[in-house]
């Protein structure tokens, strides 16, 4: 169901399962709210919810790094939707960088929790710059580029990883990054999608492109 973009009856079968298929119903969840749903307060109800569960599972499963990683996923996405700065000033984003670490030290070769990290470092400097963002968040560029690097090496043919790394370098490197985050971009959209969510960043690539 989650592969196939069944992402309402995914969640459904993945809350019906329990425990075993809390992670499914998380990424469905999430993949949804930020790619699908266009209502802004229902979006954000779902990644609400969904981070509300993410954390739940960890406080259950604390060595699961799918529960961290789904809990810091949805708050960072949720973040987005209410602003950057506006999450930062209530705390939410020393909670995704937490859950974040925590996820990738459980599972060092965690190729999400690599991207994310990297997308939380990005979003931090592109929203306060590196002064700000490293004294007050921790993040630090160099510290971005590398989980960019860790991440696309573990999953290197994936247009979800391409796609982000092109986005993060031009929020890290700004124009200094044109050229590179094009032809991440131009190999994101050249991608054969693998699922329903490379599918969405395949199309998403080859907007960028043609914008």
């Amino acid at each position: 169901l989650l592969h196939n973009g069944r992402f309402e009856q995914a969640v459904a079968a993945g809350l019906a399962a329990g425990e075993a298929g809390a992670t499914v119903a998380n990424k469905a969840s999430c993949i949804y709210a930020s790619y699908v749903e266009q209502r802004e307060p229902v979006r954000l109800e779902l990644l609400r919810q969904a981070a509300q569960r993410g954390e739940a599972q960890a406080a259950r499963e604390p060595r699961n790094p799918n529960a961290w990683y789904w809990q810091a996923y949805a708050l960072g996405r949720y973040s987005q939707g209410i602003s950057v700065a506006k999450a930062l000033a209530q705390g939410i984003g020393a909670r995704v960088k937490a859950a974040l670490e925590q996820t990738v030290t459980l599972q060092p070769a965690h190729a999400d929790g690599h991207l994310a990290l990297a997308s939380f470092h990005a979003e931090v400097i592109d929203k306060v710059g590196e002064l700000i963002g490293g004294m007050t968040y921790g993040a630090r560029r160099t510290v971005g580029l590398d989980h960019y690097e860790r991440a696309v090496s573990l999953v290197p043919d994936s247009p979800v990883f391409l796609y982000e790394q092109a986005s993060g370098l031009l929020k890290l490197d700004g124009d200094g990054a044109q050229e590179r985050s094009m032809r991440l971009l131009e190999a994101a959209g050249q991608r054969e999608p693998a699922d329903a969510m490379e599918r969405l960043y395949v199309c998403l690539a080859r907007a960028d492109l043609d914008a």
